[in-house]
């Protein structure tokens, strides 16, 4: 016997009526579950490993990808995105300053030689050096998890 479910139309109607009232709830429980997070994202490490991967993974991202499409990317960045901006960049000050300081330091902490005339080897080589200890501060805090 086949199971008997509602439309799909009043699925989402009653989903989409309901669950804005439940920001108190999301608010009060996802606000203090930030080590529950931690602790099953460290431990769900290995099965990342094995995800990212897997033969496929390309063709699943791809797949996840093809399957939410252009059109929904755009509907949400105008329909959500676009509203939520502002305030997203302004929660995220204190994250922002944090993650870019250790990189504001590598750079200022590096003294390099003068300017040469435009078009010098030695101008790339002052580039060079500042992006290989950019990316030796990335990879030591990514490896640390600092």
């Amino acid at each position: 016997m086949a199971i008997k479910v509602k439309p799909v139309a009043d699925v989402a109607k009653k989903w989409a009526d309901v669950t804005p009232g439940r920001s108190a709830y999301y608010e009060a429980n996802a606000s203090v579950a930030g080590a529950d997070w931690e602790s099953g994202a460290t431990a769900a490490v290995p099965a990342y490993k094995a995800a990212v991967t897997a033969s496929n993974i390309g063709q699943m991202f791809a797949g996840g990808i093809k399957k939410a499409g252009a059109a929904k990317y755009n509907r949400k960045v105008k329909d959500v995105g676009a509203a939520r901006f502002g305030q997203g960049v302004t929660a995220a000050v204190p994250d922002y300053q944090a993650g870019v300081e250790p990189y504001l330091a590598a750079i200022a902490a590096l003294t390099q030689p003068a300017r040469a005339p435009r078009g010098s080897a030695s101008n790339i080589a002052r580039v060079t050096q500042i992006a290989t200890e950019l990316n030796k501060k990335r990879l030591a805090l990514r490896a640390a998890g600092a």
